[in-house]
């Protein structure tokens, strides 16, 4: 008589924001608590889905992603221990998508001289609830969090950035948030400029 292997354990049901473990939380004078949690490949999926496909998201490099396609490509991510993505938000409602990387573990790695303690990061921030568009401070105050984040961890000593060339509007908010412009770089899906934010910089402006 020969022993029947187990059946595969089901996978875990996707658990709502609210019940998550809070990765990162604070609360930003004159903008509101900032919360960070791990973002859920299938329980976030329609709300990212929605964000990374819409025009305005064009340099994220998902425009006519399907459902499953961005599943796939957020599953993927969550099985590293290298890359994360999380989902942030603004007094309980949803604003933007974080994600952060080791650069040496990443294709970026080979397109510039990587530092011990860099760490890579994307940033993109929802659409504008009604009533909020274009609302003074609103890029701020979120950084503001997100590099608190980031700066948690002593062994992160500079934070890069590489949007795309064409995309001037990030460029800009990264220079007004304190990043030095680097050089142009090519990667295989587009020209990118590099930026860099250093801790001492963050710190010396009130991180």
């Amino acid at each position: 008589m020969t022993a029947e292997s187990p059946a595969a354990a089901p996978p875990a049901p996707p658990v709502p924001r609210a019940g998550r473990v809070t990765v990162h939380e604070e609360k930003v004078s004159g903008f509101g608590t900032v919360r960070v949690v791990a973002l859920d490949p299938v329980a976030d999926l329609d709300l990212v889905h929605g964000w990374v496909t819409a025009e305005r998201a064009r340099f994220w490099g998902m425009l006519g992603h399907t459902r499953e396609q961005v599943r796939e490509i957020y599953a993927y991510v969550d099985s590293l221990s290298t890359h994360h993505a999380y989902v942030v938000e603004r007094d309980g409602d949803p604003v933007a998508l974080f994600q952060t990387y080791e650069p040496a573990a990443d294709p970026l790695g080979e397109c510039y001289d990587a530092l011990p303690g860099d760490v890579g990061v994307h940033l993109l921030i929802g659409p504008a609830p009604d009533g909020a568009a274009g609302e003074r401070g609103f890029t701020t105050g979120l950084m503001t969090a997100l590099f608190g984040l980031v700066f948690a961890d002593p062994a992160h000593r500079r934070v890069v950035v590489e949007p795309d060339a064409r995309n001037e509007k990030a460029i800009a908010r990264m220079l007004a948030a304190g990043f030095e412009a680097g050089p142009e770089i090519e990667k295989p899906e587009k020209r990118a400029r590099l930026a860099f934010l250093r801790r001492e910089r963050w710190e010396a402006a009130g991180g």
